[in-house]
């Protein structure tokens, strides 16, 4: 059964510029559309989940998503929103980037079903290895003109810009590529339909142009907005840069904490887009949140949704276990679940010092833990006020004077965490 896609995405504020036509085209019959992803890194980011959500939204309408992996559009680099060229990437590594990204896509798309309506992927790299650049601008380029290319903002901006130190034929070709693509791909897969970002409108008319003008038929764009936070600072980056969707590059605590810290404007506008949470579950919950704000009623469950679809549910559970440790109650046992990396991030920036096994194979006093071979605190004397004010953790649990550090306070056999009053940490790493 066909449900109206750009209904569903316009209250969910997911619509930017519609082509005329293009909703009545998607409702008469299943429709093909697709999306293109950069390969460059062997992972997406959060930047690219509004596309995803474009094809799963498709989808779940009844309609077929083709993820395009731009292995060719790739190795040039589009001028759309950029400042500087991209780095080229070699077959080998495009391959195995595409290959990762797959598995992304598979958490939001179902490329296994026998319907018709299964998701794809293909690579533009395919179809365009082996065109020679005379066959190209023979058979492409002589559709489009110079000045129809000029007059696209991706093009205009990049040469008006006072930084820029202009524009090489290999960027400016860049539109005729992706025009091309949507062309084979029209031809080729029956696809009337291309998505993207609001920046990408340029390119994705050249295509309607192209199957236009080269074989008379009809495509169609829509684009979505660039996804905005409310403070101006720029989405999907945190201070360690880009947020990726690879639990290797981005942890799911990291992952989770990035949404679980958004302001409630942000929460409410980021619901709508990066859930499938339908109106009347997600327009509870923002008068819940608005009835009681400092229970971050939304952002939780936010964080919760995204993470478990990135994710799973024994990431989301783990995380905000991890969570837990610093701002809830938790015992050692908590702390000794989790994985290294999870400690790391969750006592990221927290003073540490290294001590050696020998150390404590044998116990190692608190005093000493604390002060001499520790140096959390600066001296044995105000190490013995602190215990004796039963101010001072190890792994969560308040101690005594008497009390010796062993290799079974060690988490993940290398960590142990001391701690004075509810907020001052230190981690002793075990080497």
């Amino acid at each position: 059964m066909i449900k109206n896609f750009v209904e569903e995405l316009t209250w969910r504020g997911m619509i930017h510029t519609v082509m005329p036509g293009a909703e009545e085209h998607i409702m008469e019959d299943m429709r093909s559309a697709y999306v293109g992803f950069d390969p460059t890194a062997d992972s997406l980011h959060i930047g690219n989940l509004v596309p995803i959500m474009l094809l799963a939204h498709f989808q779940r309408c009844g309609h077929k998503p083709v993820a395009l992996v731009g292995g060719a559009t790739g190795m040039i680099g589009d001028p759309s929103g950029k400042s500087n060229e991209r780095n080229l990437l070699d077959e080998k590594t495009l391959r195995h980037n595409q290959e990762a990204i797959k598995n992304q896509l598979a958490q939001f798309l179902d490329f296994e079903s026998d319907e018709k309506n299964a998701a794809i992927l293909v690579n533009n790299y395919d179809w365009m290895k082996d065109f020679s650049f005379l066959e190209f601008i023979r058979d492409v380029g002589k559709h489009i003109t110079v000045n129809y290319m000029m007059a696209k903002d991706s093009v205009k901006n990049r040469i008006s810009s006072d930084a820029s130190e202009g524009m090489s034929f290999t960027e400016f070709t860049y539109q005729l590529v992706q025009g091309y693509d949507f062309l084979h791909l029209y031809k080729e897969k029956d696809c009337t339909i291309q998505m993207g970002g609001s920046d990408q409108w340029g390119n994705i008319t050249t295509g309607t142009e192209l199957i236009r003008r080269i074989d008379s038929g009809k495509g169609y764009a829509i684009t979505c907005p660039l996804i905005t936070k409310s403070d101006g600072s720029k989405f999907g980056k945190s201070e360690g840069g880009n947020v990726w969707l690879d639990a290797n590059r981005t942890s799911p605590y990291k992952f989770y904490q990035y949404w679980l810290n958004s302001s409630d404007d942000d929460a409410e506008k980021y619901i709508r887009i990066f859930t499938f949470l339908d109106e009347p579950a997600i327009n509870s919950l923002i008068t819940e949140h608005q009835e009681a704000p400092h229970l971050r009623v939304l952002q939780k469950r936010l964080a919760e949704e995204i993470t478990t679809m990135v994710h799973s549910k024994d990431d989301l559970d783990n995380a905000i276990k991890a969570s837990n440790i610093l701002f809830g109650k938790s015992t050692s046992e908590d702390l000794k679940v989790l994985n290294e990396q999870t400690f790391l991030d969750v006592f990221d920036g927290v003073p540490q010092t290294e001590i050696m096994m020998s150390d404590i194979e044998n116990g190692l006093d608190i005093v000493a833990a604390l002060a001499e071979k520790g140096g959390f605190l600066k001296s044995n004397g105000e190490a013995r006020r602190a215990l004796k004010e039963n101010s001072i953790s190890v792994n969560k649990e308040k101690v005594a004077d008497n009390y010796t550090i062993t290799q079974k306070d060690l988490i993940n056999n290398k960590f142990v965490l001391l701690q004075r009053g509810k907020k001052n940490y230190f981690v002793l790493r075990v080497v």
